[in-house]
């Protein structure tokens, strides 16, 4: 028989030992999370800042992905130098497959154009650079050939079609080490720009599903590399808010890769305010703190909606070790309307790059190739000109830290 100060003893110790080990547990779970984050933020480092391949191997002629149908000229690796000089350590390459993919059930792509593809990724690839490249414009309506449609009633075939595509894409590049990174897709949603809608939302998500198990099981550095994925229509809002995504598993990922870190990324696209990033008008040609004439500066989408806007995607997937891929952003010329229009421009990627970096996502300027009136492009694809270098200074000045702009921390 034990005596009642036995008992008190016992009881104490006990509490003590429960104490001890729920305190080592939070310790362990702070040291994991701590690994997934420093994964998550070496590989966003490592990138720096990107560069779009913009309107080329997506480029699309008579259902065909056309790599010059859309007023481009043949990519080189000279253009590819050019952007790695001017500080780029990305290359984002948007790829489409449409009619270069055969009829079920091998669903066979056209070995020359995955050769192709295979070819200007080595001209990034072969020079140090990380490359991205994804399925782009397959899953397009106004795409003529598109067929990744999410609220098609062909769902069954649809998958199995992406299932073998992804297959194939995987294979031709499962041997390139960390550097190249697979995208899932590109903006897919239904075509209606409003809220996510029902089945839509969750096919996108069995379409990333099916991303991340095929590409795994292709093994080679395919087990253990980088895949991104992306929520409706790259929306921050409709991917870090409570609108349906879900966050593929990776349960067929190399043994090698510690438990606690992550190899998924997710991917955004930043266009806002869209009146003065996208809309072809000439009315909002200004952005920013130091924009001068009110009526040509939007009243929507400044420095803290961007801010919040970043800083949502960093709550809802950095801080649990999940990279962000700012994977588009950007601004048009509107300097034919207004001569001070580049320079906004340029504080506009300064602080999309400077917010991301301090958010930990890392940053991908879009260059459609156009330099001309509503153009995004920073090089003249042909002359292999830089024609924008007060974009690319502001863009390597925001994710270096060498600007301007105000010290802010995360959460703050």
């Amino acid at each position: 028989m034990v005596s009642s100060a036995g008992k008190i003893r016992s009881a104490f110790l006990a509490v003590l030992l429960a104490l001890t080990a729920s305190a080592y547990g939070a310790v362990q779970q702070a040291s994991a999370d701590s690994t997934a984050q420093s994964g998550a933020s070496q590989i966003v480092a490592d990138m720096g800042a990107g560069w779009n391949l913009g309107n080329q191997l997506e480029a699309t002629a008579n259902g065909y992905p056309s790599e010059t149908a859309w007023g481009q000229p043949t990519v080189t690796q000279a253009l590819i130098d050019k952007v790695r000089a001017a500080g780029f350590r990305t290359i984002r390459i948007p790829v489409s497959y449409l009619g270069s993919i055969g009829a079920g059930p091998d669903y066979t792509i056209s070995p020359s154009w995955l050769t192709r593809v295979q070819q200007v990724v080595d001209y990034a690839y072969n020079r140090g650079l990380h490359v991205l490249i994804n399925m782009h414009g397959d899953g397009y309506k106004s795409v003529n050939g598109s067929w990744l449609i999410c609220d098609s009633s062909s769902q069954t075939t649809i998958k199995a079609k992406y299932q073998k595509a992804w297959q194939q894409i995987a294979n031709k590049f499962r041997n390139y080490d960390d550097r190249l990174i697979l995208e899932s897709m590109n903006e897919e949603f239904d075509g209606q720009y409003g809220n996510p809608t029902q089945p839509c939302y969750s096919n996108i998500n069995s379409y990333n599903q099916i991303f991340v198990d095929t590409v795994r099981k292709t093994g080679g550095n395919n087990a253990s590399r980088w895949l991104l994925v992306a929520g409706w229509n790259t929306n921050i809002d409709y991917t870090a808010g409570n609108y349906g995504f879900t966050l593929p598993s990776d349960r067929y990922r190399a043994s090698t890769v510690p438990a606690n870190e992550r190899r998924i990324m997710i991917s955004v696209h930043y266009y806002a305010p869209w009146d003065f990033a996208g809309e072809e008008s000439g009315t909002i040609t200004q952005w920013g703190r130091a924009a001068t004439n009110p009526s040509r500066k939007s009243t929507w989408g400044q420095e803290d909606y961007l801010d919040a806007q970043l800083k949502a995607m960093y709550n809802a997937f950095v801080t649990k070790g999940y990279p962000v891929v700012v994977g588009e952003f950007g601004a048009i010329d509107k300097s034919s309307f207004d001569s001070s229009n580049n320079r906004y421009r340029a504080d506009f990627a300064r602080a999309v790059t400077a917010t991301a970096r301090k958010y930990g996502a890392a940053p991908v300027y879009w260059d459609n190739g156009a330099t001309d009136r509503y153009g995004f492009g920073l090089f003249d694809r042909r002359s292999l000109k830089v024609t924008q270098q007060g974009i690319i200074d502001a863009i390597m000045s925001g994710v270096s830290g060498r600007t301007a702009a105000p010290a802010l921390t995360p959460g703050a």
